[in-house]
């Protein structure tokens, strides 16, 4: 008798492992569906050549929960009415900006660009010095001449809370596929 009551024990045991294993499975997928995998469709050319419209781009919600956006991070944020946005990171925090003469100046220097990001012909809010405050970035479109950014007083500066995470890799169209990087 005792034989067969340890192999009852044995079952039900393996049984909990099974179910404990399922449960570990599902809560890593969910974790990482969350973190990583929240899908955000590009509207308009604002960040071309970088993002084209209908682009699909993967945004980790987790890289600004254990740290702030840098220079040049493309950042998915959220506007005053709701929608969502993606644009580059060029202000960051307690800095001044200002565009003069088709370039970024950043506390009274030029900012050194990466190649590709064109010249910026509209000044819009930052003709004057804008200051940003502790916790406000200023964001800017690649594609200059066609983005509704920071420049202008619907966007104006972005706080951090507005910030809901950044590009890091691109999916669709498939022929595209790539890892985003800050340049």
């Amino acid at each position: 008798m005792e034989f067969y009551h340890s192999d009852d024990n044995n079952k039900l045991r393996h049984i909990i492992n099974w179910i404990v294993d399922i449960i570990v499975v599902i809560a890593f997928a969910w974790f990482l569906a969350y973190s990583l995998g929240t899908q955000i469709v590009i509207a308009g050319h604002s960040m071309y050549p970088l993002l084209a419209s209908d682009d699909v781009v993967m945004m980790d919600r987790l890289a600004y929960d254990f740290g702030h956006p840098g220079r040049f991070d493309v950042v998915v944020f959220q506007r005053e009415d709701r929608k969502m946005n993606v644009k580059r990171v060029i202000g960051l925090p307690g800095e001044t900006v200002q565009i003069k003469n088709e370039e970024i100046y950043i506390d009274g220097e030029k900012l050194k660009q990466p190649a590709g990001l064109g010249r910026v012909s509209l000044a819009g809010l930052a003709e004057k010095p804008v200051k940003l405050g502790e916790d406000e970035y200023f964001l800017l479109g690649d594609n200059r001449d066609s983005s509704e950014d920071s420049r202008f007083s619907n966007i104006g500066n972005v706080s951090g809370s507005q910030i809901q995470g950044k590009v890091w890799f691109r999916m669709l169209p498939v022929v595209k596929m790539e890892l985003i990087r800050s340049k």
